[in-house]
């Protein structure tokens, strides 16, 4: 497992109203944002009940404050190895216009605020079906960070990827 430090500062970050907040998490040895205004809560890992017949990608179902929410392992949906949950992998709850789940990830790292700056279009090189699922890419810490794009994740998921 890698280890991350906290920049004072993330690279290309200015001060200003074009900046959005971004969690930052690990799935396998990569680091992903998720905008922070989806960014319901997270929480410790918990074995999700199991679903008859779901795909990998989906590994059950938890019951989060009265509100059934699907799991989706994050690591599956971006075509990265599966992984068993390690001592600080994390549920993020996420709530989006296109739906609410729960996401299973290696660990969270930072809450950082991004200007639009620092952020840039997925290099073209990407795998297609990976880079639908990218809204930017940016720098953290001195290692890539992609932002991911929650409509089309969900989207991804609910299609069976």
């Amino acid at each position: 497992m890698s280890e991350f430090t906290v920049p004072a500062r993330v690279s290309g970050e200015q001060d200003g109203a074009d900046s959005l907040d971004f969690l930052v998490v690990r799935a396998a040895d990569e680091l992903y944002g998720l905008p922070g205004a989806s960014v319901r809560e997270v929480m410790r890992w918990r074995a999700p009940t199991p679903v008859p017949g779901a795909p990998p990608v989906l590994p059950g179902i938890i019951s989060q404050r009265g509100v059934v929410l699907p799991v989706v392992d994050l690591r599956l949906a971006l075509g990265l190895p599966g992984a068993p949950p390690e001592r600080s992998a994390r549920l993020v709850i996420i709530q989006h216009e296109a739906g609410d789940l729960a996401l299973f990830v290696d660990a969270v790292i930072d809450l950082v605020p991004l200007a639009a700056a620092a952020r840039a279009q997925p290099p073209a090189a990407l795998d297609p079906a990976r880079a639908r699922m990218l809204a930017a890419v940016a720098r953290y810490a001195d290692h890539p960070l992609a932002l991911l794009n929650l409509a089309a994740l969900i989207a991804a998921v609910q299609e069976g990827l």
